[in-house]
């Protein structure tokens, strides 16, 4: 009889939502740490971006409802290990920067940690991207009270607990409402300066004016909507109140 194997359980999930990141694949892959499983949230490619993470290794998950939002929840959902964290797909950021955050989210200092992107290089952060994201910080902290500086995507949190926020966003509001919700439900949010490098190809949110317009109007949405019913603070913490 032959023996049945079993892959060991991820120490950590990586959240790749991917959309024509070929040239940008092998270098965002390459940095993930070891031990920790990169699913790559494939959401309608063509320029081969599923073959070339299998082939170095991902789990490639694909999602055919196009949206920001919908390739990170179907990677959230994808997700087994206790820790999930999300980063984009394209060599802006990198992935190995998330581990300092897993710490924080284990030892239970925080409940969420966001990387504040700090541009190095010229065209990192074009100036109307910029400054969407300060106008859109500070209607959050109108709304929650947070005094957060950017909302990047590169973070960590338990994933039970993300699960119970019950996102529904499924376009570029995804990650604000992520924020929020935390925040309607007392987690402790904790930000921390990361560098933040230009893009490998283009942007397909902030990249145009028209583009970085939609993604605030999709969060301004998100804004407007009414607390939602709190997640247990002990769910945010792995169970275990302090």
């Amino acid at each position: 009889m032959r023996a049945v194997t079993t892959s060991p359980a991820p120490e950590v999930d990586v959240v790749l939502p991917c959309l024509d990141e070929a040239g940008a694949l092998p270098w965002v892959l390459a940095r993930i740490p070891d031990g920790w499983r990169a699913l790559v949230v494939d959401n309608g490619s063509t320029d081969g971006s599923a073959d070339i993470a299998r082939a170095l290794g991902a789990t490639v998950v694909t999602e055919p409802r196009r949206g920001f939002g919908a390739a990170c929840h179907a990677g959230l959902t994808a997700a087994t290990a206790d820790v999930v964290c999300f980063c984009d797909c394209d060599a802006s950021l990198d992935p190995g920067l998330l581990a300092p955050f897993v710490r924080e989210i284990r030892d239970g200092t925080a409940d969420l940690v966001l990387g504040r992107r700090r541009p190095e290089g010229r065209g990192a952060w074009p100036a109307h991207a910029r400054a969407g994201n300060i106008a859109l910080a500070r209607m959050l902290r109108r709304r929650t009270g947070l005094r957060l500086h950017d909302l990047g995507p590169l973070r960590a949190a338990r994933r039970e607990a993300l699960l119970g926020l019950g996102l529904t966003d499924r376009r570029s509001g995804y990650p604000l409402q992520m924020v929020v919700r935390a925040a309607d439900a007392g987690w402790r949010v904790a930000e921390h300066d990361v560098p933040y490098l230009p893009r490998t190809g283009a942007s397909k949110v902030t990249g145009t004016w028209r583009g970085t317009w939609h993604a605030v109007r999709d969060m301004r949405g998100v804004l407007a909507e009414p607390p939602q019913r709190p997640v247990p603070r002990d769910a945010a913490r792995g169970g275990n109140s302090r």
